[in-house]
Protein backbone atom coordinates (compact mmCIF):
# COMPACT_ATOMS: atom_id res chain seq x y z
CA UNK A 1 0.00 0.00 0.00
CA UNK A 2 1.27 3.53 -0.75
CA UNK A 3 0.67 4.73 2.84
CA UNK A 4 2.57 1.80 4.35
CA UNK A 5 5.40 2.28 1.86
CA UNK A 6 5.59 5.99 2.70
CA UNK A 7 5.68 5.18 6.42
CA UNK A 8 8.56 2.71 5.94
CA UNK A 9 10.63 4.79 3.54
CA UNK A 10 10.27 8.39 4.79
CA UNK A 11 11.54 9.62 8.15
CA UNK A 12 9.93 12.99 7.49
CA UNK A 13 6.52 11.39 6.89
CA UNK A 14 6.80 9.35 10.10
CA UNK A 15 7.73 12.44 12.14
CA UNK A 16 4.89 14.54 10.68
CA UNK A 17 2.30 11.76 11.07
CA UNK A 18 3.45 11.07 14.63
CA UNK A 19 3.30 14.79 15.43
CA UNK A 20 -0.25 15.02 14.03
CA UNK A 21 -1.36 11.98 16.06
CA UNK A 22 0.20 13.19 19.32
CA UNK A 23 -1.00 16.78 18.79
CA UNK A 24 -4.52 15.54 18.09
CA UNK A 25 -4.58 13.48 21.28
CA UNK A 26 -3.09 16.24 23.47
CA UNK A 27 -5.14 19.09 22.02
CA UNK A 28 -8.30 16.98 22.01
CA UNK A 29 -7.78 15.98 25.64
CA UNK A 30 -6.99 19.51 26.80
CA UNK A 31 -9.90 20.92 24.79
CA UNK A 32 -12.31 18.38 26.27
CA UNK A 33 -11.16 19.21 29.81
CA UNK A 34 -11.50 22.95 29.14
CA UNK A 35 -14.96 22.48 27.63
CA UNK A 36 -16.07 20.39 30.59
CA UNK A 37 -14.74 23.01 32.99
CA UNK A 38 -16.54 25.84 31.20
CA UNK A 39 -19.77 23.84 31.01
CA UNK A 40 -19.65 22.91 34.70
CA UNK A 41 -18.93 26.52 35.65
CA UNK A 42 -21.80 27.89 33.57
CA UNK A 43 -24.23 25.29 34.89
CA UNK A 44 -23.22 25.94 38.49
CA UNK A 45 -23.55 29.72 38.05
CA UNK A 46 -26.95 29.33 36.43
CA UNK A 47 -28.09 26.97 39.20
CA UNK A 48 -27.03 29.40 41.93
CA UNK A 49 -28.84 32.31 40.30
CA UNK A 50 -31.93 30.17 39.61
CA UNK A 51 -32.24 28.99 43.21
CA UNK A 52 -31.75 32.50 44.51
CA UNK A 53 -34.42 34.00 42.25
CA UNK A 54 -36.82 31.11 42.83
CA UNK A 55 -36.44 31.35 46.63
CA UNK A 56 -37.25 35.08 46.50
CA UNK A 57 -40.21 34.41 44.19
CA UNK A 58 -41.63 31.68 46.43
CA UNK A 59 -41.43 34.00 49.43
CA UNK A 60 -43.11 36.87 47.58
CA UNK A 61 -45.82 34.59 46.21
CA UNK A 62 -46.65 33.20 49.67
CA UNK A 63 -46.82 36.70 51.11
CA UNK A 64 -49.15 37.76 48.31
CA UNK A 65 -51.49 34.88 49.01
CA UNK A 66 -51.44 35.52 52.73
CA UNK A 67 -52.78 39.06 52.31
CA UNK A 68 -55.20 38.27 49.46
CA UNK A 69 -58.95 38.06 50.09
CA UNK A 70 -60.55 35.05 48.49
CA UNK A 71 -64.35 34.86 48.71
CA UNK A 72 -65.21 32.04 46.34
CA UNK A 73 -63.65 29.64 43.84
CA UNK A 74 -63.74 32.14 41.00
CA UNK A 75 -61.95 34.76 43.03
CA UNK A 76 -59.35 32.12 44.04
CA UNK A 77 -58.64 31.36 40.39
CA UNK A 78 -58.35 35.06 39.62
CA UNK A 79 -55.93 35.54 42.50
CA UNK A 80 -53.73 32.65 41.31
CA UNK A 81 -53.75 33.89 37.71
CA UNK A 82 -52.87 37.39 38.86
CA UNK A 83 -50.11 35.92 41.05
CA UNK A 84 -48.53 33.97 38.17
CA UNK A 85 -48.75 37.01 35.87
CA UNK A 86 -47.12 39.20 38.50
CA UNK A 87 -44.30 36.71 39.14
CA UNK A 88 -43.68 36.27 35.42
CA UNK A 89 -43.56 40.02 34.83
CA UNK A 90 -40.59 40.29 37.20
CA UNK A 91 -38.41 38.13 34.89
CA UNK A 92 -37.67 41.07 32.60
CA UNK A 93 -37.62 41.22 28.84
CA UNK A 94 -36.81 38.83 27.38
CA UNK A 95 -37.96 36.74 30.34
CA UNK A 96 -35.21 34.94 32.23
CA UNK A 97 -37.66 32.35 33.55
CA UNK A 98 -41.17 31.00 33.18
CA UNK A 99 -43.70 30.28 35.94
CA UNK A 100 -46.17 27.44 36.23
CA UNK A 101 -48.68 26.79 39.01
CA UNK A 102 -50.58 23.53 39.49
CA UNK A 103 -53.19 22.58 42.01
CA UNK A 104 -54.81 22.13 44.25
CA UNK A 105 -52.54 19.20 45.16
CA UNK A 106 -55.36 17.67 47.25
CA UNK A 107 -58.51 18.64 45.29
CA UNK A 108 -61.83 18.02 46.97
CA UNK A 109 -63.92 18.53 43.87
CA UNK A 110 -64.41 16.31 40.86
CA UNK A 111 -62.68 18.63 38.37
CA UNK A 112 -59.09 18.42 37.18
CA UNK A 113 -56.42 20.40 39.02
CA UNK A 114 -56.02 23.95 37.81
CA UNK A 115 -52.93 24.81 35.74
CA UNK A 116 -51.82 28.40 35.40
CA UNK A 117 -48.62 29.16 33.48
CA UNK A 118 -46.84 32.03 31.82
CA UNK A 119 -46.01 31.92 28.09
CA UNK A 120 -47.93 28.70 27.65
CA UNK A 121 -45.41 26.46 29.40
CA UNK A 122 -46.81 22.90 29.44
CA UNK A 123 -47.37 20.94 32.61
CA UNK A 124 -45.73 17.92 30.91
CA UNK A 125 -42.44 19.73 31.33
CA UNK A 126 -42.48 18.92 35.06
CA UNK A 127 -40.80 15.57 35.75
CA UNK A 128 -42.74 13.17 37.97
CA UNK A 129 -39.95 12.86 40.52
CA UNK A 130 -39.80 16.65 40.97
CA UNK A 131 -43.58 16.87 41.24
CA UNK A 132 -43.61 14.14 43.90
CA UNK A 133 -40.86 15.85 45.89
CA UNK A 134 -42.63 19.21 45.78
CA UNK A 135 -45.97 17.62 46.75
CA UNK A 136 -44.41 16.26 49.91
CA UNK A 137 -43.94 19.87 51.04
CA UNK A 138 -40.38 19.44 52.36
CA UNK A 139 -39.09 22.66 50.86
CA UNK A 140 -37.58 23.89 47.65
CA UNK A 141 -36.58 21.16 45.14
CA UNK A 142 -34.89 21.44 41.73
CA UNK A 143 -33.79 19.33 38.80
CA UNK A 144 -32.26 19.66 35.32
CA UNK A 145 -34.70 18.82 32.57
CA UNK A 146 -36.26 20.17 29.40
CA UNK A 147 -38.91 22.81 29.20
CA UNK A 148 -41.71 22.29 26.70
CA UNK A 149 -43.64 25.32 25.55
CA UNK A 150 -47.31 24.58 25.09
CA UNK A 151 -47.90 26.78 22.04
CA UNK A 152 -45.02 25.68 19.82
CA UNK A 153 -44.01 22.35 21.35
CA UNK A 154 -40.41 23.58 21.37
CA UNK A 155 -38.15 22.01 23.97
CA UNK A 156 -35.30 23.71 25.75
CA UNK A 157 -32.91 22.68 28.51
CA UNK A 158 -33.84 24.29 31.78
CA UNK A 159 -33.45 24.26 35.55
CA UNK A 160 -36.82 23.52 37.15
CA UNK A 161 -37.32 24.71 40.74
CA UNK A 162 -40.49 23.96 42.69
CA UNK A 163 -42.14 24.58 46.05
CA UNK A 164 -45.68 24.58 47.54
CA UNK A 165 -47.97 27.55 48.17
CA UNK A 166 -50.70 27.42 50.79
CA UNK A 167 -53.94 29.37 50.70
CA UNK A 168 -54.61 31.60 53.72
CA UNK A 169 -57.26 29.26 55.08
CA UNK A 170 -54.83 26.32 54.83
CA UNK A 171 -57.30 24.09 53.05
CA UNK A 172 -55.69 24.23 49.63
CA UNK A 173 -52.02 23.80 48.51
CA UNK A 174 -50.57 24.51 45.09
CA UNK A 175 -47.27 23.64 43.44
CA UNK A 176 -45.37 26.60 42.04
CA UNK A 177 -42.56 25.94 39.55
CA UNK A 178 -39.92 28.23 38.13
CA UNK A 179 -38.39 27.14 34.80
CA UNK A 180 -35.07 28.84 34.03
CA UNK A 181 -34.18 28.21 30.37
CA UNK A 182 -30.50 27.57 29.55
CA UNK A 183 -30.62 28.48 25.88
CA UNK A 184 -28.11 31.29 26.39
CA UNK A 185 -25.72 28.94 28.16
CA UNK A 186 -26.11 26.37 25.36
CA UNK A 187 -25.33 28.98 22.74
CA UNK A 188 -22.32 30.17 24.70
CA UNK A 189 -21.13 26.59 25.19
CA UNK A 190 -21.56 25.90 21.46
CA UNK A 191 -19.54 29.02 20.68
CA UNK A 192 -16.80 27.93 23.08
CA UNK A 193 -16.85 24.41 21.62
CA UNK A 194 -16.53 25.67 18.05
CA UNK A 195 -13.78 28.07 19.06
CA UNK A 196 -11.84 25.27 20.75
CA UNK A 197 -12.37 23.02 17.72
CA UNK A 198 -11.10 25.60 15.23
CA UNK A 199 -8.23 26.59 17.50
CA UNK A 200 -7.29 22.90 17.95
CA UNK A 201 -7.33 22.29 14.20
CA UNK A 202 -5.20 25.37 13.66
CA UNK A 203 -2.72 24.20 16.31
CA UNK A 204 -2.53 20.73 14.76
CA UNK A 205 -1.85 22.20 11.32
CA UNK A 206 0.68 24.62 12.78
CA UNK A 207 2.52 21.92 14.76
CA UNK A 208 2.53 19.65 11.71
CA UNK A 209 3.98 22.43 9.60
CA UNK A 210 6.63 23.14 12.21
CA UNK A 211 7.48 19.42 12.41
CA UNK A 212 7.70 19.24 8.60
CA UNK A 213 10.01 22.27 8.42
CA UNK A 214 12.24 21.08 11.27
CA UNK A 215 12.56 17.52 9.94
CA UNK A 216 13.17 18.87 6.44
CA UNK A 217 16.22 20.75 7.71
CA UNK A 218 17.57 17.48 9.13
CA UNK A 219 16.34 15.01 6.52
CA UNK A 220 17.45 16.96 3.44
CA UNK A 221 21.19 16.63 4.21
CA UNK A 222 20.66 12.97 5.13
CA UNK A 223 18.93 12.34 1.79
CA UNK A 224 21.76 14.12 0.01
CA UNK A 225 24.27 11.93 1.87
CA UNK A 226 22.27 8.84 0.85
CA UNK A 227 22.30 9.84 -2.83
CA UNK A 228 26.02 10.56 -2.73
CA UNK A 229 26.67 7.25 -0.94
CA UNK A 230 24.74 5.45 -3.71
CA UNK A 231 26.86 7.20 -6.33
CA UNK A 232 30.00 6.20 -4.45
CA UNK A 233 28.74 2.61 -4.41
CA UNK A 234 28.22 2.84 -8.19
CA UNK A 235 31.89 3.77 -8.60
CA UNK A 236 31.59 7.56 -8.85
CA UNK A 237 34.26 8.12 -6.20
CA UNK A 238 34.61 11.85 -6.85
CA UNK A 239 31.18 12.71 -5.41
CA UNK A 240 31.20 14.94 -2.30
CA UNK A 241 28.69 16.72 -0.05
CA UNK A 242 28.36 20.51 -0.06
CA UNK A 243 29.38 22.04 3.28
CA UNK A 244 27.34 25.02 4.49
CA UNK A 245 27.70 26.68 7.90
CA UNK A 246 29.31 25.31 11.02
CA UNK A 247 26.50 23.34 12.67
CA UNK A 248 26.26 19.59 13.27
CA UNK A 249 25.05 18.95 9.71
CA UNK A 250 28.05 20.84 8.35
CA UNK A 251 30.41 18.82 10.52
CA UNK A 252 28.65 15.65 9.35
CA UNK A 253 29.24 16.75 5.75
CA UNK A 254 32.92 17.37 6.46
CA UNK A 255 33.29 13.95 8.10
CA UNK A 256 31.42 12.30 5.23
CA UNK A 257 33.70 13.96 2.67
CA UNK A 258 36.80 12.86 4.58
CA UNK A 259 35.46 9.31 4.69
CA UNK A 260 34.73 9.43 0.94
CA UNK A 261 38.26 10.70 0.22
CA UNK A 262 39.77 7.96 2.36
CA UNK A 263 37.62 5.31 0.65
CA UNK A 264 38.52 6.68 -2.77
CA UNK A 265 42.22 6.60 -1.98
CA UNK A 266 42.11 3.08 -0.54
CA UNK A 267 39.91 1.71 -3.32
CA UNK A 268 42.24 3.09 -5.96
CA UNK A 269 45.20 1.61 -4.13
CA UNK A 270 43.44 -1.76 -3.96
CA UNK A 271 42.50 -1.55 -7.64
CA UNK A 272 46.08 -0.78 -8.55
CA UNK A 273 47.37 -3.61 -6.38
CA UNK A 274 44.80 -5.99 -7.83
CA UNK A 275 45.69 -4.94 -11.35
CA UNK A 276 49.38 -5.45 -10.66
CA UNK A 277 48.67 -8.81 -9.02
CA UNK A 278 46.59 -10.02 -11.95
CA UNK A 279 49.20 -8.76 -14.38
CA UNK A 280 51.94 -10.48 -12.42
CA UNK A 281 50.09 -13.80 -12.27
CA UNK A 282 49.27 -13.67 -15.96
CA UNK A 283 52.80 -12.71 -17.00
CA UNK A 284 54.50 -15.25 -14.75
CA UNK A 285 52.13 -18.01 -15.84
CA UNK A 286 52.79 -17.33 -19.51
CA UNK A 287 56.54 -16.89 -19.05
CA UNK A 288 56.83 -20.18 -17.20
CA UNK A 289 55.21 -22.22 -19.94
CA UNK A 290 58.31 -22.31 -22.17
CA UNK A 291 60.86 -23.37 -19.51
CA UNK A 292 58.37 -25.85 -18.06
CA UNK A 293 57.93 -27.39 -21.50
CA UNK A 294 61.70 -27.81 -21.78
CA UNK A 295 61.96 -29.31 -18.30
CA UNK A 296 59.02 -31.58 -19.09
CA UNK A 297 60.78 -33.04 -22.15
CA UNK A 298 63.90 -33.74 -20.10
CA UNK A 299 61.89 -35.22 -17.24
CA UNK A 300 59.91 -37.44 -19.62
CA UNK A 301 63.16 -38.71 -21.09
CA UNK A 302 64.54 -39.51 -17.66
CA UNK A 303 61.24 -41.07 -16.55
CA UNK A 304 61.02 -43.28 -19.65
CA UNK A 305 64.57 -44.58 -19.05
CA UNK A 306 64.32 -44.94 -15.28
CA UNK A 307 64.60 -48.73 -15.51
CA UNK A 308 68.28 -48.31 -16.49
CA UNK A 309 69.07 -46.20 -13.40
CA UNK A 310 70.10 -47.25 -9.98
CA UNK A 311 67.28 -47.25 -7.37
CA UNK A 312 68.15 -43.81 -6.03
CA UNK A 313 68.18 -42.18 -9.48
CA UNK A 314 65.04 -44.08 -10.45
CA UNK A 315 63.19 -42.67 -7.40
CA UNK A 316 64.45 -39.18 -8.24
CA UNK A 317 63.06 -39.44 -11.78
CA UNK A 318 59.66 -40.51 -10.42
CA UNK A 319 59.58 -37.64 -7.90
CA UNK A 320 60.57 -35.17 -10.63
CA UNK A 321 57.72 -36.42 -12.83
CA UNK A 322 55.15 -36.15 -10.00
CA UNK A 323 56.22 -32.65 -8.98
CA UNK A 324 56.19 -31.48 -12.61
CA UNK A 325 52.61 -32.77 -12.87
CA UNK A 326 51.65 -30.71 -9.79
CA UNK A 327 53.49 -27.67 -11.10
CA UNK A 328 51.78 -27.87 -14.49
CA UNK A 329 48.41 -28.24 -12.72
CA UNK A 330 49.13 -25.14 -10.66
CA UNK A 331 50.28 -23.26 -13.76
CA UNK A 332 47.11 -24.28 -15.61
CA UNK A 333 44.94 -23.10 -12.70
CA UNK A 334 46.78 -19.77 -12.54
CA UNK A 335 46.24 -19.21 -16.25
CA UNK A 336 42.54 -20.02 -15.86
CA UNK A 337 42.23 -17.61 -12.92
CA UNK A 338 44.00 -14.89 -14.92
CA UNK A 339 41.47 -15.35 -17.74
CA UNK A 340 38.60 -14.91 -15.26
CA UNK A 341 40.25 -11.80 -13.79
CA UNK A 342 40.74 -10.34 -17.25
CA UNK A 343 37.11 -11.09 -18.22
CA UNK A 344 38.30 -13.21 -21.12
CA UNK A 345 36.52 -16.42 -20.13
CA UNK A 346 33.88 -17.52 -22.63
CA UNK A 347 31.30 -20.31 -22.74
CA UNK A 348 31.00 -22.96 -25.45
CA UNK A 349 27.33 -23.81 -24.96
CA UNK A 350 25.66 -27.10 -25.81
CA UNK A 351 22.99 -29.40 -24.37
CA UNK A 352 24.41 -31.28 -21.38
CA UNK A 353 22.71 -34.10 -19.47
CA UNK A 354 23.88 -33.77 -15.87
CA UNK A 355 22.95 -37.39 -15.10
CA UNK A 356 25.15 -38.66 -17.92
CA UNK A 357 27.91 -36.28 -16.87
CA UNK A 358 27.72 -37.49 -13.24
CA UNK A 359 27.93 -41.14 -14.33
CA UNK A 360 30.93 -40.35 -16.54
CA UNK A 361 32.76 -38.67 -13.67
CA UNK A 362 31.84 -41.56 -11.38
CA UNK A 363 33.44 -44.01 -13.83
CA UNK A 364 36.56 -41.83 -14.17
CA UNK A 365 37.09 -41.58 -10.42
CA UNK A 366 36.05 -45.16 -9.62
CA UNK A 367 39.63 -46.51 -9.37
CA UNK A 368 40.72 -43.53 -7.22
CA UNK A 369 37.72 -44.07 -4.91
CA UNK A 370 38.55 -47.76 -4.54
CA UNK A 371 42.15 -46.97 -3.57
CA UNK A 372 40.84 -44.68 -0.81
CA UNK A 373 38.17 -47.14 0.33
CA UNK A 374 35.31 -44.90 -0.80
CA UNK A 375 31.98 -46.08 -2.30
CA UNK A 376 30.95 -43.76 -5.13
CA UNK A 377 27.31 -43.62 -6.33
CA UNK A 378 25.08 -41.51 -8.59
CA UNK A 379 21.61 -40.68 -7.25
CA UNK A 380 19.17 -39.73 -10.02
CA UNK A 381 15.89 -38.26 -8.70
CA UNK A 382 14.02 -37.19 -11.84
CA UNK A 383 15.64 -38.77 -14.89
CA UNK A 384 17.70 -36.83 -17.46
CA UNK A 385 18.52 -33.27 -16.39
CA UNK A 386 19.43 -31.39 -19.57
CA UNK A 387 20.86 -27.87 -19.34
CA UNK A 388 22.43 -25.49 -21.83
CA UNK A 389 26.04 -25.18 -20.62
CA UNK A 390 29.74 -25.53 -21.37
CA UNK A 391 30.31 -29.25 -20.78
CA UNK A 392 34.06 -28.82 -20.21
CA UNK A 393 33.58 -26.33 -17.40
CA UNK A 394 30.68 -28.16 -15.75
CA UNK A 395 32.57 -31.45 -15.84
CA UNK A 396 35.60 -29.69 -14.35
CA UNK A 397 33.43 -28.47 -11.45
CA UNK A 398 32.02 -31.94 -10.75
CA UNK A 399 35.46 -33.60 -11.05
CA UNK A 400 36.92 -31.12 -8.61
CA UNK A 401 34.13 -31.67 -6.06
CA UNK A 402 34.32 -35.48 -6.34
CA UNK A 403 38.13 -35.50 -6.07
CA UNK A 404 38.03 -33.29 -2.98
CA UNK A 405 35.41 -35.55 -1.35
CA UNK A 406 37.49 -38.67 -2.04
CA UNK A 407 40.79 -37.17 -0.88
CA UNK A 408 39.86 -35.04 2.12
CA UNK A 409 36.41 -35.94 3.52
CA UNK A 410 37.39 -39.16 5.25
CA UNK A 411 33.98 -40.56 4.25
CA UNK A 412 33.18 -44.12 3.26
CA UNK A 413 30.44 -42.85 0.97
CA UNK A 414 30.37 -40.14 -1.69
CA UNK A 415 27.12 -39.52 -3.56
CA UNK A 416 26.54 -37.46 -6.69
CA UNK A 417 22.89 -36.34 -6.55
CA UNK A 418 21.14 -34.93 -9.64
CA UNK A 419 17.69 -33.30 -9.86
CA UNK A 420 15.90 -30.79 -12.06
CA UNK A 421 12.92 -28.47 -11.84
CA UNK A 422 10.99 -26.14 -14.12
CA UNK A 423 13.69 -23.52 -14.68
CA UNK A 424 16.80 -25.05 -13.11
CA UNK A 425 18.79 -28.22 -12.56
CA UNK A 426 21.23 -29.08 -9.81
CA UNK A 427 24.04 -31.54 -9.13
CA UNK A 428 25.33 -32.03 -5.59
CA UNK A 429 28.29 -33.97 -4.21
CA UNK A 430 27.54 -35.33 -0.73
CA UNK A 431 29.93 -36.98 1.70
CA UNK A 432 29.54 -38.21 5.28
CA UNK A 433 33.00 -37.46 6.61
CA UNK A 434 34.65 -34.82 8.78
CA UNK A 435 32.41 -32.00 7.52
CA UNK A 436 33.09 -28.26 7.77
CA UNK A 437 33.54 -26.02 10.77
CA UNK A 438 31.15 -23.06 11.22
CA UNK A 439 32.02 -20.29 8.76
CA UNK A 440 34.09 -22.51 6.46
CA UNK A 441 31.24 -22.94 3.94
CA UNK A 442 32.11 -19.47 2.60
CA UNK A 443 35.89 -19.69 3.02
CA UNK A 444 36.25 -22.85 0.93
CA UNK A 445 35.83 -20.82 -2.27
CA UNK A 446 38.66 -18.41 -1.43
CA UNK A 447 41.85 -18.73 -3.47
CA UNK A 448 44.59 -20.84 -1.88
CA UNK A 449 42.41 -21.48 1.21
CA UNK A 450 42.87 -24.81 3.03
CA UNK A 451 40.69 -26.27 5.77
CA UNK A 452 43.83 -27.62 7.50
CA UNK A 453 46.76 -25.18 7.19
CA UNK A 454 49.09 -27.86 8.55
CA UNK A 455 48.25 -30.28 5.73
CA UNK A 456 51.24 -31.25 3.63
CA UNK A 457 51.51 -29.31 0.40
CA UNK A 458 52.58 -32.44 -1.39
CA UNK A 459 49.32 -34.10 -0.44
CA UNK A 460 46.94 -31.20 -0.97
CA UNK A 461 45.90 -29.54 -4.21
CA UNK A 462 46.69 -26.09 -5.54
CA UNK A 463 43.99 -24.38 -3.44
CA UNK A 464 42.48 -22.90 -6.62
CA UNK A 465 40.09 -25.65 -7.66
CA UNK A 466 37.01 -24.43 -5.78
CA UNK A 467 37.74 -20.81 -6.67
CA UNK A 468 37.79 -21.77 -10.38
CA UNK A 469 34.65 -23.88 -9.89
CA UNK A 470 32.85 -20.91 -8.38
CA UNK A 471 33.90 -18.68 -11.29
CA UNK A 472 32.64 -21.31 -13.75
CA UNK A 473 29.28 -21.47 -11.94
CA UNK A 474 28.90 -17.68 -11.95
CA UNK A 475 29.86 -17.56 -15.62
CA UNK A 476 26.86 -19.84 -16.33
CA UNK A 477 24.55 -17.63 -14.25
CA UNK A 478 24.27 -20.30 -11.57
CA UNK A 479 25.31 -20.85 -7.95
CA UNK A 480 27.88 -23.03 -6.24
CA UNK A 481 27.18 -23.35 -2.53
CA UNK A 482 28.58 -25.40 0.34
CA UNK A 483 27.13 -26.86 3.54
CA UNK A 484 28.82 -28.86 6.23
CA UNK A 485 28.76 -29.72 9.92
CA UNK A 486 31.51 -31.37 11.95
CA UNK A 487 30.99 -35.13 12.01
CA UNK A 488 27.97 -35.01 9.66
CA UNK A 489 29.78 -34.49 6.38
CA UNK A 490 29.49 -31.85 3.71
CA UNK A 491 27.55 -31.13 0.52
CA UNK A 492 28.49 -28.92 -2.42
CA UNK A 493 25.54 -27.97 -4.62
CA UNK A 494 25.78 -26.60 -8.17
CA UNK A 495 22.57 -24.99 -9.49
CA UNK A 496 22.30 -24.06 -13.18
CA UNK A 497 19.56 -22.49 -15.33
CA UNK A 498 18.14 -24.83 -17.92
CA UNK A 499 18.40 -22.12 -20.57
CA UNK A 500 21.53 -20.01 -20.70
CA UNK A 501 20.98 -16.43 -19.55
CA UNK A 502 17.80 -17.20 -17.58
CA UNK A 503 17.35 -16.85 -13.83
CA UNK A 504 17.38 -20.29 -12.13
CA UNK A 505 15.06 -18.79 -9.44
CA UNK A 506 15.39 -21.74 -7.04
CA UNK A 507 17.34 -24.97 -6.75
CA UNK A 508 15.56 -28.34 -7.04
CA UNK A 509 17.89 -29.74 -4.34
CA UNK A 510 18.07 -28.49 -0.75
CA UNK A 511 21.40 -27.06 0.35
CA UNK A 512 21.08 -28.76 3.75
CA UNK A 513 20.54 -32.46 2.93
CA UNK A 514 18.59 -35.07 4.83
CA UNK A 515 20.53 -36.82 7.57
CA UNK A 516 20.12 -40.28 5.96
CA UNK A 517 22.02 -41.83 3.05
CA UNK A 518 20.53 -42.26 -0.36
CA UNK A 519 22.14 -45.72 -0.30
CA UNK A 520 22.68 -48.02 2.64
CA UNK A 521 26.10 -49.39 3.43
CA UNK A 522 25.48 -52.64 1.54
CA UNK A 523 24.89 -50.76 -1.69
CA UNK A 524 21.11 -51.17 -1.77
CA UNK A 525 18.78 -48.27 -2.47
CA UNK A 526 16.81 -47.11 0.54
Amino acid sequence: MPAASLWRRSIQARVVITTIAISTLVIGGVGWLMLQGVADGMVEARRTVALSEARAGFSAAQQTLDVSAVSDASSETDVLRTLVTDLASRSGSPPSYQVLLEGPLDPTGDGDPAVVSSSGIASQSIPDDLASTVAEGEGIAYTFSTMQLGDTGEESSAILVGDVLRMPDGTQTYALYYAFPMADQERTLALVRNSLLYAGLALIVLSSGVAWLVTRQVVTPVRLARRIAERLADGRLEERMVVRGEDDIARLSVSFNRMAESLQRQIRQLEELSRLQHRFVSDVSHELRTPIATVRMAADLLYDNRDHFDPSSQRSAELLQAELDRFESLLSDLLEISRFDAGAARLDLEAVDLVELAERVCVQYGPLAERHGVRLRVVDHDGPAVVEADVRRIERIVRNLVANAIHYSGSEWVEIVVAHGTTSAAIAVRDYGVGLEPGQSQLVFNRFWRADPARERSRGGTGLGLAIALEDAVLHGGWLQAWGEPGLGAQFRLTLPKQAGEDPQRSPLPLVPDSGHAYDRTGGVR
